[in-house]
C-alpha cells in the first residue's frame, strides 16, 4: 500500500515553506523527481522541531537535516534495503573493537556512534554505511522519534546525517572520536538518493529555511555548512 496525502492548510507548518517540486540539489548526489508533487502534507511534529542536536553536556551538536515519516519497522527496512547498517550500542566490547579495527584497518559495519540528544534524550537509532575497510570513515545518521504522530498515526523521525572523515583522540574524553565533513547537505542528499533508489520511498519534500543559520560547529568543534533545507522522506507502507 502506498501512502497518499492531501495538501495541508497554509497554517499547518508556521514559518516553514514546503517545496513540492523537488528542486535540484547543489551537489553531485541529485535525487530524482518524487511522487509527492501536488500531494504535500506537513507532519505536525515539524512545527516545533528542534534544529540542532546537543551533546550530553548541553553544547550544540550536529544539525538536523533529514527526516522520514513511517513506523519503526518501516524505517529499519528502508535503511537496510538502501544498504545502511544499524549501529551497535556503545559498550566496552564495541568500543575496544572499533578502536582495534581502526588501527588494524578491519571493517566494522555496525560500529557504534557516540550519543547526541534531541527532545532531551539520546538518539533512538543510528545507522551507517562504511567507506573502505576501516570504521575510520563512514556515512552515518542518528534518528529521534517524535512524540506527535500524523493523521495516519505515524511519527516523524528527525535525523542528523554527517560523514565521518577521520578519527582523533578526544581531548575531552581521552578516547577515539570522529571528525565530520563540513558539507552536511551532501550526506542528507546521499541518504535520499540511497533510499529513493532502493524503492522504499513514496516520495519526499523539502522544508525551506529550516535553518536560519547556514554555518555552525558541532560539539567537537567541527565546522559545517548547509543550504538550510530539511528533506522529509515518506516511506512506502508494505
Amino acid at each position: 500500500m502506498i501512502r497518499r496525502f492531501a495538501r495541508p492548510a497554509a497554517a499547518a507548518v508556521p514559518c516553514l515553506i514546503l517545496a513540492a517540486l523537488l528542486l535540484p540539489l547543489p551537489c553531485s548526489a541529485e535525487p530524482p523527481d518524487g511522487t509527492l508533487a501536488g500531494m504535500i502534507a506537513g507532519h505536525p511534529a515539524l512545527e516545533r522541531a528542534p534544529r540542532v542536536t546537543a551533546t550530553k553536556d548541553g553544547r550544540p551538536g550536529d544539525a538536523v537535516n533529514v527526516a522520514f515519516i513511517g513506523t519503526d519497522a518501516e524505517l529499519h527496512r528502508a535503511l537496510a534495503v538502501a544498504g545502511w547498517y544499524a549501529a551497535d550500542p556503545i559498550t566496552l566490547r564495541t568500543s575496544v573493537r572499533i578502536a582495534a579495527d581502526v588501527v588494524l584497518r578491519k571493517p566494522y559495519e555496525h560500529a557504534p556512534v557516540s550519543d547526541l540528544y534531541l527532545w532531551g534524550r539520546r538518539e533512538d537509532y543510528a545507522f551507517e554505511q562504511p567507506v573502505g575497510d576501516s570504521p575510520k570513515q563512514r556515512h552515518h545518521v542518528r534518528f529521534w522519534k517524535s512524540a506527535e504522530v500524523d493523521e495516519s498515526g505515524e511519527p516523524l523521525w528527525l535525523g542528523a546525517a554527517t560523514f565521518d572523515e577521520r578519527v582523533e583522540i578526544s581531548r575531552e574524553a581521552g578516547g577515539i572520536t570522529h571528525r565530520i565533513g563540513a558539507d552536511i547537505d551532501s550526506e542528507r542528499n546521499k541518504l535520499l538518493v540511497d533510499t529513493r533508489n532502493s524503492g522504499t520511498l513514496d516520495g519526499f519534500y523539502w522544508v525551506d529555511r529550516f535553518h536560519r543559520h547556514r554555518e555552525g560547529r558541532n560539539g567537537g568543534g567541527d565546522p559545517y555548512f548547509t543550504d538550510g533545507r530539511l528533506a522529509v522522506g515518506v516511506i512506502i507502507v508494505k
